[in-house]
């Protein structure tokens, strides 16, 4: 009889007993590593992470061009990914973290590019909010796209996730999420899980000066739901029309939905 693999409910960092536990460790340690987070992204993968922001912004680029549409990008980090969608269109969009160091240096990106958000337009295309994923200050049905990239794997539940998440999208509304996954290509596979947990973690700590934090990585994504897993919860979570594509030798995966009309 073949096992049934554990589907994990939401991020397990070590040591966490309990979801708000689990909460609490990630936003304390990307607090700690929010002075160096952009260095060690784009050092870390090569700078492929540049690629995947713009094959992201491609594949809404709809959304994007319409002058009336709200976009909100969740778990934002240092804005890279919210500033990518704001140049790619004339949606406005708002950038979410609950990491407030984070969100200090994406306010500043999104400054120098766009221009001070309290000026006159184009620069009102753009806002910060400090906001948890699982319990989003936004009303009913506000947003026609919802963006996650590299965050919803560190979220506690993830299903409690993807139901805040269509709670906040328009009926019809579109969600794309982009996380790391772990290929199951036996060689690459292995080479991949070698540079995951044996390099990057030393790479990381060296840079950033905290070395769990990069051990943190490579666990979350060994533990993460593989892409048929996380269409099979999206689709639970009642969304239509779910698909995925995985890209860098199934070394990312992205996931686009929509709430039904």
């Amino acid at each position: 009889m073949t096992e049934t693999p554990h589907i994990p409910r939401g991020t397990q960092p070590e040591g966490a007993r309990s979801e708000a536990e689990a909460s609490r460790y990630v936003r304390e340690m990307f607090g700690r590593i929010a002075p160096r987070y952009d260095l060690l992204n784009h050092v870390l993968s090569l700078q492929i992470d540049r690629l995947w922001r713009r094959r992201v912004t491609r594949r809404l680029r709809a959304v994007l061009e319409r002058p009336d549409a709200l976009v909100l990008d969740l778990c934002c980090g240092t804005g890279d990914l919210a500033l990518a969608l704001a140049r790619a269109g004339k949606a406005r969009v708002i950038a979410a973290d609950f990491v407030h160091g984070m969100l200090v240096r994406a306010r500043e990106k999104f400054s120098a590019a766009l221009g001070d958000e309290s000026a006159n337009a184009p620069a009102k295309r753009w806002s910060i909010v400090e906001a948890d994923a699982l319990r989003l200050p936004f009303a009913d049905s506000s947003f026609d796209l919802l963006t996650a990239a590299f965050g919803f794997r560190n979220l506690a539940n993830y299903e409690a996730g993807l139901l805040e998440f269509r709670r906040v999208l328009k009926p019809g509304g579109t969600l794309a999420i982009l996380d790391f996954t772990e290929p199951r290509s036996r060689l690459f596979g292995a080479l991949y899980r070698w540079y995951f947990r044996k390099i990057l973690p030393r790479i990381g700590g060296l840079i950033s000066g905290d070395s769990s934090a990069y051990t943190y990585l490579p666990a979350s994504v060994s533990k993460y739901l593989q892409p048929a897993d996380l269409a099979a919860l999206l689709q639970q979570s009642g969304y239509a029309d779910v698909r995925y594509e995985v890209w860098t030798g199934s070394t990312v995966a992205l996931h686009i939905a929509r709430r039904p009309s």
